[in-house]
């Protein structure tokens, strides 16, 4: 018996049993599959799999289904992926197109994701500790009010109507602005928001007296729109798509969804995932490789997204270990990579 042959009748019973979702049985691998070999011999491939811990028998079945261990060697054999359809990845293009912002953009890729590939999707909001200020914007919307905008390299926008005592829409109000507006970003643009934050606590000390007010008030708005936002976010859609898996959750489906209400869990989660892939390729957590216990009958298909190189965030899929792998890495891998376009360009 060849190792080869081995891995070939794995592959076999793994897509079987994601297809079927019943335990898959020597007669039926000969049906479906041309092995080329004896009944006899596909027992005895059976029977050294189930050794090698790769496949068990669910009860007394006569049939096998993989194991944690035989989904892995399954997912690591996987040599090629096939990339989704240029049907497919105009729907995406398409799709995603449409946000009108990164909120839209995050609520959009969830959406996509989960009807892609019929599972939990997860995503992160770019984390603030790798975003960068892009702009800062002083619009008056009224002679004693103005508001903050604040924009980040992520696509984060924020803003904040502070009040001014000075008459905005005046000529000196205007002149004031203007050079505000100038030395704001001179400052911040470019910078980390740790590094900007720095920077703007100092600038209201070191402007004209006629603006400093003014400055304080902006700076102090800038300065609360990043603390209202340092803790990171995700979002999730497809969560009843689990109702219909019900029966891969053998034990209780209550664990997972204890689980996926636990933000921290999976934020932890996705961050280290996603500097594992560190946004070139998709990760894999299969079953009891996932640390939290609640996740233990699950697998996490995830890959990171971003702006050029730097990875700002993960995005992903959840569901069973019974999981169709290959179009699920595939969906996620296009999915991230347009993404890191979005945000790129």
């Amino acid at each position: 018996m060849t190792q080869d042959r081995r891995l070939v009748v794995l592959r076999a019973i793994v897509q079987d049993y994601v297809r079927t979702s019943e335990p898959v049985a020597s007669k039926a691998l000969l049906e479906r599959h041309a092995l080329g070999v004896s009944a006899a011999t596909i027992r005895n491939d059976m029977a050294a799999l189930e050794e090698e811990g790769l496949i068990t028998a669910p009860h007394t079945s006569a049939g096998r289904v993989p194991t944690d261990a035989g989904y892995r060697v399954f997912v690591d054999q996987l040599s090629e992926i096939r990339p989704l359809s240029a049907a497919q990845r105009a729907a995406i293009g398409r799709f995603l197109e449409g946000a009108v912002d990164l909120d839209d953009v995050v609520e959009r890729t969830v959406r996509l994701l989960s009807s892609l590939t019929q599972q939990v999707a997860v995503m992160q909001y770019p984390s603030l500790t790798r975003s960068s200020v892009q702009h800062i914007e002083l619009v008056p919307v009224a002679a004693d009010r103005l508001m903050v905008v604040l924009i980040l390299t992520t696509g984060r926008v924020e803003q904040r109507v502070v009040l001014s005592h000075i008459d905005l829409l005046s000529p000196a109000g205007e002149e004031i602005l203007a050079g505000l507006r100038t030395r704001l970003n001179g400052e911040a643009s470019g910078r980390t928001l740790v590094e900007a934050a720095a920077r703007l606590e100092l600038l209201p000390e070191e402007l004209p007296e006629d603006s400093r007010d003014l400055a304080q008030v902006v700076v102090q708005a800038l300065a609360d729109a990043l603390v209202e936002e340092r803790e990171e976010r995700l979002v999730l859609a497809g969560t009843s798509n689990l109702a219909r898996l019900g029966p891969d959750f053998p034990l209780s489906i209550g664990p997972v969804l204890e689980a996926l209400e636990e933000h921290v869990v999976l934020l932890r989660l996705f961050n280290t995932l996603a500097q594992e892939s560190g946004g070139s390729r998709v990760a894999v957590r299969i079953g009891r490789e996932n640390p939290h216990a609640g996740l233990a009958e699950t697998s996490v298909v995830s890959a990171g997204y971003g702006a050029g190189a730097d990875v700002l965030a993960g995005l992903g899929v959840l569901g069973p270990t019974r999981m169709d792998y290959a179009s699920t890495i595939a969906a996620v891998r296009a999915v991230a990579r347009y993404v890191s376009g979005m945000l790129s360009g």
